[in-house]
């Protein structure tokens, strides 16, 4: 794992939009599409290169960025989503305040819905502070908020599904016509 935070990189990313810029010109792609293997983790350097990459591509090199911007952050991996699968992704601190970052999503903007995040279950997670990787381990953490809670937070999550559906949607017929030989 150190040689993931040691190789030099190319971009150097000076803010958060920095960031968003380099990563919405990147492409998702699964490890058995690039490599033919279930599961292979591209070092930063590579993924930079690259330009595309699965989530643990995505989140690594985001991670290094965070570091570099001087942002005490995780790259972790757990389940997210409706059905639990799994996947990495990025943790900071600023301020005295945990955020989540969602490297996939860079596209959508600067925030994601808070209600989005009650799907993310971190399993491990590991930070750099310069000289050594610390892992930890998480458990599981079972969170109902109550009704109230999340009818006060369903509008902002659906003006994000609103915004970003047809993000996805553009760069899902962009995959098939790419699988189907079509330019």
């Amino acid at each position: 794992m150190r040689r993931y935070v040691t190789q030099p990189l190319t971009v150097r990313c000076h803010t958060f939009t920095d960031l968003r810029e380099f990563l919405r010109t990147c492409r998702y792609v699964p490890d058995v599409e690039q490599f033919g293997t279930t599961d292979y983790w591209l070092p930063p350097e590579e993924f930079e290169r690259r330009k595309q990459g699965d989530c643990e591509d995505f989140a690594l090199w985001t991670w290094r960025q965070v570091l570099t911007m001087r942002h005490e952050a995780r790259f972790v991996g757990g389940s997210a989503g409706r059905h639990g699968a799994g996947h990495a992704w990025v943790t900071f601190r600023d301020g005295g305040r945990t955020f989540l970052l969602e490297p996939l999503l860079a596209a959508a903007g600067e925030t994601m819905p808070r209600l989005k995040t009650l799907r993310y279950q971190p399993a491990v997670s590991v930070e750099w502070d310069g000289q050594k990787l610390r892992y930890f381990e998480h458990e599981g953490r079972a969170y109902d908020p109550p009704l109230l809670t999340v009818l006060a937070l369903l509008p902002e999550w659906v003006a994000f599904w609103c915004y970003t559906r047809p993000l996805c949607l553009r760069g899902y017929l962009r995959w098939v016509k790419r699988g189907l030989g079509c330019s």
